[in-house]
């Protein structure tokens, strides 16, 4: 759509260009290959803060390169394709995911939590702007018209994007303050968020944190929010398990990504005495739907004897 619109204008397989460039920062899914714990700690990383975009922009443009004959425009190439890496940057960061834009300056994440991770409705639209102008080129072909180029579902697509997000931010804006304005126990809560769904642009994921528990709701923008509905999830009790736990490489290291932790302790079997740590990301679900979670398991002594980190639900031991 950026190409179509006119991004890279004069630079041969400028549509090319900008979907490698659009694409680049995700060079870093190569660290599936060490496991999910690899996974999570390079999954944007630096190919995905604002410092990697000319690198990101030249490793585009360089490709480009190979399949153009005769002069290339190197500065010009990779001026355009710097706007393709910042739209994939710009679009991870209004996800509940997140990303940390200011490597190697601050290992920050940050996100405005109002897309989700995948959304139905950005790939909808912009199917449409793709199908939309070869079935203009069929219906041109057989009646002998001149073919469109597609710029202006282009243009269209882009626009509609920026209201679509822009609709989005108000209403997280709205659903946060919902969940802020009420009362929990007679407190007013620690903090709060809502995070954004799968198919429903008016229904969010309410997170509500208080001195004793995380709060859990279902938050739809065109209903009455009812703070007596939601799920009670009590934090577990400070012990020798949960700050051994802590300590752990793996835990600590889930817990440099995940800002709404729900943590919940279990005793085991094995070994004689042993505590079960589960820490469960409250973004992405709770014990009864786990989504990402760090577990490890503590002997009496307060020794971590294993510890994993998972996207889903892990495997019965």
């Amino acid at each position: 759509m950026l190409a179509r619109a006119g991004v890279g204008k004069g630079v041969q397989r400028a549509g090319l260009l900008l979907m490698l460039a659009a694409n680049a920062p995700d060079v870093d899914i190569v660290s599936w290959f060490g496991g999910s714990l690899t996974y999570l700690e390079y999954h944007r990383w630096f190919t995905h803060s604002i410092a990697a975009i000319p690198l990101m922009a030249v490793l585009a443009a360089a490709i480009t390169r190979l399949f153009v004959r005769g002069p290339f425009p190197w500065l010009w190439a990779s001026g355009a394709a710097c706007v393709g890496v910042a739209s994939h940057l710009l679009l991870d960061w209004t996800n509940v995911y997140g990303i940390r834009l200011l490597l190697p300056f601050s290992p920050e994440w940050l996100r405005l939590d109002i897309t989700p991770i995948v959304d139905i409705w950005i790939w909808i639209l912009f199917a449409v702007a793709i199908a939309a102008p070869a079935l203009a080129r069929l219906v041109s072909s057989e009646i002998g018209g001149k073919p469109g180029t597609g710029r202006g579902w282009a243009v269209f697509a882009l626009l509609a994007l920026f209201v679509y997000e822009g609709g989005r931010y108000m209403a997280h804006g709205r659903a946060v303050a919902m969940l802020d304005g009420e009362m929990y126990d007679g407190s007013s809560p620690v903090r709060t968020a809502a995070f954004a769904t799968f198919v429903n642009p008016m229904m969010w994921r309410g997170v509500v944190e208080t001195s004793n528990s995380w709060r859990v709701y279902d938050v739809n923008l065109a209903h009455t929010f009812n703070p007596a509905e939601g799920e009670i999830l009590y934090k577990a009790e400070t012990s020798v398990a949960t700050v051994a736990a802590s300590r752990s490489p793996v835990v600590q290291q889930f817990m440099s990504f995940s800002s709404f932790q729900l943590w919940r302790t279990t005793p085991v079997a094995e070994p004689e005495g042993g505590t079960e740590v589960d820490i469960y990301d409250l973004r992405f679900g709770d014990p009864r739907q786990p989504g990402f979670m760090a577990s490890a398991v503590v002997n009496a002594p307060g020794t971590v004897g294993r510890s994993s980190f998972t996207f889903g639900r892990p495997a019965a031991r």
